[in-house]
Parts: C-alpha cells; sequence; structure tokens
C-alpha cells in the first residue's frame, strides 16, 4: 500500500476542486496512483475533467511570431532567473529575435533551433549575449512551428502566455485586419479557456474512450434500464466535447454562441469560409 501524503492530497485537490478528504479516500482506492485517483472522484460525481497539473515554475517570456503572408508562425519560451528580468524589453527583444530564427528556419528541435543562423550570429550565441548583457540565467526552453491557410498569433499578460491558431481560409485575405481581429478572438478563447482540441475529431481516440467509460460507469451506478444508461453516456460525453472543443465551447464574448457560430458568421460577413483547423498554447513554465 502506497503512502499517501499531504503533498499527494494537495496536489489531487488543486487538480480536482474536491473535498480534502474526499482526496485522501480516492488516493488510498487507487494505490496513490494520481490518475486513477482523479477517475474515482470523477467516477463519484465528485471532480470535473481534471485540471492539467503543470505549473508556472520558471520566469521568463513567451514571443510570438507570424510571416507577413500569414501562412506560418512560431511560438518561443525564453526562461530566466527573475521576474524583474522576463519584464524586460532587451529581454523580450532577444526572445522576439529568436522566435525570428525559428521562423526562418523552421528547424527541427531546440538543438537544431540553437544551431541556426540568422542575422549574422547562431540562436546560441544570441543566448550567451543575453546572459551576459541582462546578467541572468537564461535557458531557451522550447517552441513550435505551425502552418495554414492563415495563423493568428496572441500574447496574453505580457508574455506569460502565447498561442497561435490555425485557419483553413477560402475567398478571404488572411492579412486583412478583419480577418486578423477575428482570429485573434479566437486565440483569446484558447487562451482564457484551454480547450483540448480544436474539434471533437480532433480530440485523440484514447480519451474518448476514457471519457466514455467514466460515464457509463456514472450511468450504470444511476441502477437505471441499459437503454437509458446509454443516453447518459452519451449525453455526458457531449457536454464534455462542448466544454473541451473550441469550435464547440461557448463564446467568451459572446454568450449566444459558440466558437464555431461566430467564426461562421465571420466568413459569411467577409464573403468566403473560415475553419478552425489548430492551435498551440505556451503557458510559462508549465510542465505538463
Amino acid at each position: 500500500m502506497a503512502q499517501i501524503t499531504a503533498a499527494m492530497v494537495k496536489e489531487l485537490r488543486e487538480m480536482t476542486d474536491a473535498g480534502m478528504m474526499e482526496c485522501k479516500k480516492a488516493l488510498v482506492e487507487a494505490d496513490g496512483d494520481m490518475e486513477k485517483a482523479v477517475d474515482v472522484l470523477r467516477t463519484r460525481g465528485l471532480a470535473a475533467v481534471a485540471k492539467k497539473a503543470g505549473r508556472a515554475t520558471n520566469e521568463g517570456t513567451i514571443a510570438a511570431v507570424v510571416s507577413e503572408d500569414a501562412k506560418s508562425g512560431v511560438l518561443v519560451e525564453l526562461n530566466c532567473e527573475t521576474d524583474f528580468v522576463s519584464s524586460n524589453d532587451k529581454f523580450k527583444g532577444y526572445a522576439q529575435r529568436i522566435a525570428q530564427a525559428a521562423l526562418a528556419a523552421k528547424p527541427a528541435d531546440l538543438d537544431a533551433l540553437k544551431a541556426v543562423e540568422f542575422e549574422g550570429e547562431t540562436v546560441e550565441e544570441t543566448l550567451t549575449d543575453c546572459i551576459h548583457k541582462i546578467g541572468e540565467n537564461t535557458q531557451l526552453a522550447r517552441f513550435t512551428v505551425v502552418e495554414g491557410d492563415a495563423v493568428v498569433p496572441y500574447i496574453h499578460m505580457g508574455g506569460k502566455m502565447g498561442v497561435l491558431v490555425t485557419f483553413a481560409v477560402e475567398g478571404i485575405d488572411p492579412t486583412t485586419d478583419a480577418f486578423v481581429a477575428a482570429g485573434r478572438d479566437v486565440a483569446m478563447q484558447v487562451a482564457a479557456m484551454n480547450p483540448i482540441a480544436a474539434t471533437r475529431e480532433d480530440v485523440p481516440a484514447d480519451v474518448v474512450e476514457h471519457e466514455k467509460t467514466i460515464y457509463k460507469t456514472q450511468a450504470a451506478e444511476s441502477g437505471k434500464p441499459e437503454h437509458i444508461q446509454e443516453k447518459m453516456a452519451e449525453g455526458r460525453l457531449n457536454k464534455f466535447f462542448q466544454e473541451q472543443c473550441l469550435t464547440e465551447q461557448t463564446f467568451v464574448k459572446n454568450g449566444d454562441q459558440t466558437v464555431g457560430e461566430y467564426v461562421d458568421a465571420v466568413a459569411k460577413e467577409l464573403g468566403g469560409t473560415i475553419k478552425v483547423t489548430g492551435f498551440k498554447r505556451f503557458q510559462l513554465g508549465e510542465t505538463a
């Protein structure tokens, strides 16, 4: 039997918002396995979908850049030691420069990015220069490159979070102010609501199966006839998609429509078609 510590109970509570005693009981039942304990709580109706366990553990900034034709974009996370430096314009400038290098070269991984030469020096040399000029240890944590018919960026809280959203577009110029403004609204939704996928079709099959298992177990415990149980499970799965898939979420700027409906309305107004195809979301220092 695994030892259940106060720290484990605290972590489970933070992930689920369930009570301390319920969390402890769930951890005992799951023999200390955090993921199984979350499922125990969810089956009992004591937790919603677990929050991501990642915690902001580093200072730094996230930079976003998009190509002139708006067809590719990059997010970069650059870490430092103090919040004071993370908000420094010179430090942010280094992050922006590294993002520009990543956009130009589209490297495969961090090592390849560090070897990229941009405006006369490698990214590795840029990092070294940053350390000397800023006076703090600086680490390039991660980056991502995305491509599509259109890419729109959004930086939240002065660099604490960054989002890129990709769109499939027909009959619309993605560089126009109207399209970029609408794309930014969608990116802000990603920042605020942290969906797990753009559409329900994009949710990994194993995640869907896992959710189905939870809802079927909950329905079975209701004691209702099997055909009613099936409808209950389907209803809860649909609610999961509506809460966790970007295009099905209630639009934060207009509670009377979903994000998908908002995008369709913008497309109609601009005289073409727009489809959300994906997104990337970086939160500073997240570990999961």
